[in-house]
Parts: C-alpha cells; structure tokens; sequence
C-alpha cells in the first residue's frame, strides 16, 4: 500500500506538469498544483477532486525567493509537509546566438535553474525532517544540444548537474533525486513551435514520430509515468539518475 506524501508539482498549469499533478494524486498523494497564474491550476485541481483525491491550486514564481518561501509553506500548512517535488517549470526564449538577447538568457535561466534550486531548497527543509523525501528534475533531450536553443539546452544540462549534486548531498537523509529527461512531447508548448515554424501541429508530429525509432511522438502520460516511479517507495535505491524518456537511445 502507498503512503499518502503531499507532493508539489510546478508548471502544473497544463501540458506535462498537469498530467504529472494528476497520476500523483491517482498514485494516491495530495498534490499541490503550482504555477505562475493560481487560477489557471484550479481546473487541474478540479479534476483530482472530482476523481476523489486532495489538491491544492498554489500561485508562484519559482524564480522569486520570496514566493517559493510562501508558497511553500502554504502547501506544508493545507496539506501537510512536502515530500515529493517535481521541477517541472519551464519556458522558453529560443533564437540562435546572434540574435539571443541577455533578457531570454536570464529568463530561461531564472525559471528552470534558479527555480528548480529555489524549490529544492526550500522542500528539503520538510524532506530531511521526515527522513524520505523524492525531487523529480525536468531536464530534456535538447540538454545534448539543439540548435536555436542555447539558453534552453545551457538550463537542461544545469538540471542534470543540480539533480547529481543533490543526490549526493540528500542521499543520506532519505531523500532521492533524479531527472527526466523528456524527447518530443505533445503539448501546447510544442504546438506553438509548430505554428511558429508555420507546420500543422498534426504535420509537425508526424514528422518528428519518423525521426524516433517507436515511430511516434511523445504524450505527458509518458512522462508522469517515469515521475510515478521515481516517486515511488520501491525506488529508494535510485537516485542521481537521468531518465531519457525519448522513444530511443540517447547519448
């Protein structure tokens, strides 16, 4: 039987960070759905009421100390202390090098690094008292590079250096950390790269479902489900890992 742990979940709004809200709630946690607008968290935490879990809509910016103190403690205070975090937030400011301004390097930068460090600092305060603690970071397959994308892929490989660094920092209070590192999901983020490119989002899925071996693009359910592990009792014996959930191999 899974013990009930509150987790929270940022960037939960939609896309990925939603689904991963709503299979923690079904894997049997309560949920805080955090993101930058606490009204566009409120339908997600709908859902998980409806289907019979407790969540939680929590309005911050990761990027913000401030904020991620409140909110923080405002999650331990409604729904108990905070033991699974999933570093989900995330933006992005593409554009190659030359025409990259400093404001879409920091911005990138403050949301996924700063944010993720932010979170996890303040939720180990709650883990190492428990004694057991799980942070999920989400890193990406453009952490090995990908044109157009510096400051993004910069911030993904970031992920996969603070989740090695807190599992080894962490390790001894019971608490994991892992990353996952996502390939070509279908969400509103990579909707709006497909319109921006000037492609249907259907074409645009089809021809990145060619290029990966299972012959098909990702969803957010592939995702939660690499979460739902890492979050998981059974999983106490891994930890500093990076999970390459991409349809094939990744180097």
């Amino acid at each position: 039987m899974t013990t009930q742990r509150t987790a929270i979940v940022t960037g939960a709004a939609r896309g990925i960070g939603a689904e991963v809200a709503r299979r923690l709630a079904a894997d049997g946690h309560a949920v805080a759905v955090l993101d930058l607008d606490e009204a566009a968290c409120q339908k997600v935490v709908d859902e998980i009421v409806v289907a019979g879990g407790r969540a939680l809509a929590v309005g911050a910016d990761v990027s913000d100390e401030v904020a991620v103190e409140a909110a923080v403690s405002r999650v331990a205070a409604e729904l108990g202390a905070p033991t699974i975090l999933v570093n989900n937030a995330g933006i992005i400011r593409d554009n190659l090098l030359f025409k990259m301004t400093v404001s879409d390097w920091d911005a990138v930068m403050g949301v996924h690094l700063r944010g993720a460090f932010l979170m996890s600092r303040e939720v180990q305060n709650y883990q190492t008292k428990e004694g057991w603690g799980r942070i999920v970071n989400l890193s990406s397959t453009s952490a090995l590079g990908n044109r157009g994308q510096a400051n993004y892929s910069a911030a993904k490989a970031g992920m996969q250096g603070l989740t090695k660094t807190l599992a080894l920092e962490l390790g001894r209070f019971g608490v994991t950390a892992n990353a996952i590192a996502p390939g070509f999901i279908a969400t509103d983020m990579t909707a709006a790269t497909a319109e921006r490119i000037g492609m249907s989002f259907d074409d645009f899925k089809a021809a990145m479902a060619k290029e990966i071996p299972v012959q098909r693009v990702g969803e957010p359910a592939d995702i939660a489900h690499a979460v739902s592990f890492y979050a998981s009792e059974g999983a106490g014996f891994v930890s500093g890992q990076v999970l390459y959930v991409a349809g094939g191999p990744k180097d």
